[in-house]
């Protein structure tokens, strides 16, 4: 089978299209022909070997989500048939999704719902998942409250944008950096959209809020951002942060918080399907729920054959993305 795979870490050029072997399913587990890959920021940080929850061990595969059709099943996998059109999560942290065949554990495997497409269902777990259990789980957004989006032109972020107006957000402020995802993150119903980049994007945000503060920020940018987040927001805000595309980290003082009785929270979603996995599921559903009613439109930004790795790496470090990117591992072949 073709994957693209990395046998140093670095810059993008490290994935390399070649040939693998094809895997065999083992008991508990299943093989699926990969239709769709989807491609996440973790996956950049394991490509550079950054701190990451799971070890990245070489030669490695990225990729935590896929969607496509089982093709064989191991030992004792009785619940679904060969054949069936499924997503799923992988395992190792979510490692293997760059390949035209995946195994996955049969329990992180999902029947794909009537009405979403492989594209659509392989960003439900990382990007669907982390923008509704951020605001809902994590920061219990009320009614009427504010919420600021950091990165809203992004896979989380489209999520995020649409989610917490469905949940009763009284105002979404949509930060991104550049003019095209701003445009974006309205049409999906931001109220306001600001430029992060910019030096004073903490005084905006805060005037639109009639200078009370954010009620809700969604953070995954980290090092300056995360600090100027921090000020943007008001008495008991919450700030959620669940990444740090910047790679910088610089430290936080909590004790500039404890007047105003503000909450930092951090989010894995890996944690979540393996502490909580009942609310997790109940989240998914809740989202594929939305997605099949239509309230929430999954943005695609580019979809891309899988010997473009490379290349969507690239989009991400540029930042040129809106919406998802999903490798396709079957286009280009003869």
């Amino acid at each position: 089978m073709k994957v693209a795979r990395l046998h140093e870490y670095g810059g993008p050029d490290v994935l390399v299209y070649e040939d693998a072997p094809k895997p065999a399913p083992a008991a508990g587990e299943v093989l699926i022909k990969v239709e769709s890959a989807s491609v996440n920021f973790a996956d950049v940080v394991r490509r550079n070997n950054d701190p990451y929850p799971f070890p990245s061990p070489l030669p490695f595969i990225p990729g935590s989500e896929v969607a496509g059709v089982v093709e064989a099943l191991g030992d004792g996998v009785t619940t679904i048939p060969v054949g069936a059109k499924v997503f799923a999560s992988l395992e190792n942290g979510g490692a293997g999704g760059y390949a035209q065949y995946a195994v996955a554990k049969v329990g992180k495997v999902i029947p794909l719902p009537d009405g979403l497409t492989p594209d659509q269902a392989c960003s439900l777990v990382v990007a669907g998942m982390t923008a509704f259990q951020t605001l809902v789980d994590c920061a219990q957004l009320r009614p009427g409250e504010t919420v600021l989006v950091q990165a809203a032109g992004g896979g989380v972020g489209t999520y995020a944008v649409q989610l917490a107006k469905l949940l009763g957000a009284g105002k979404v402020i949509a930060a991104a950096s550049t003019p095209a995802k701003r445009d974006l993150a309205l049409k999906l119903g931001a109220d306001a959209a600001i430029d992060y980049t910019k030096p004073d994007w903490v005084k905006e945000a805060r005037e639109l809020t009639g200078g009370k503060g954010i009620d809700v920020v969604l953070e995954a940018t980290g090092g300056d951002v995360l600090n100027q987040s921090l000020q943007a927001m008001g008495a008991f805000g919450r700030i959620v942060v669940f990444g740090a595309a910047s790679r910088e980290r610089k430290p936080v003082n909590p004790y500039a918080m404890l007047g105003l009785n503000q909450s930092l929270i951090t989010y894995y979603v890996g944690g979540w399907f393996q502490s909580r996995p009942q609310r997790a599921v109940a989240a998914l559903q809740k989202l594929i729920g939305f997605i099949r009613s239509g309230e929430i439109d999954v943005q695609i930004g580019h979809t891309l054959p899988l010997s473009k790795a490379a290349d969507a790496h690239r989009i991400l470090a540029e930042r040129a993305s809106a919406g998802k990117i999903i490798l396709k591992p079957w286009d280009e072949v003869e």
